[in-house]
């Protein structure tokens, strides 16, 4: 049973580390700065779907983490 909790517990966290690398930032430094305007104005009207997709699944993959982190504590002791 720990061996599958600490499995799932790490195909979890490289999965919660992908999709957070896979969202794009809320200021985008410098160049955000510059363009952040024309962007709200001109576009990105797809991107804010995904990354509305992006943000569920990064919350159910950090309650799934915080989860089977307690299992794997609770299971071990």
């Amino acid at each position: 049973m720990h061996t599958l909790l600490v499995t799932l517990l790490v195909i979890v966290s490289i999965a919660l580390i992908v999709i957070v690398l896979l969202q794009s930032g809320r200021s985008a430094g410098l160049s955000g700065a510059i363009t952040g305007g024309a962007e709200q104005l001109f576009g990105k009207q797809k991107a804010r779907g995904l990354d509305a997709v992006f943000q569920r699944i990064t919350v159910v993959l950090a309650v799934l983490f915080f989860a089977l982190t307690i299992a794997v504590t609770y299971v071990q002791l």
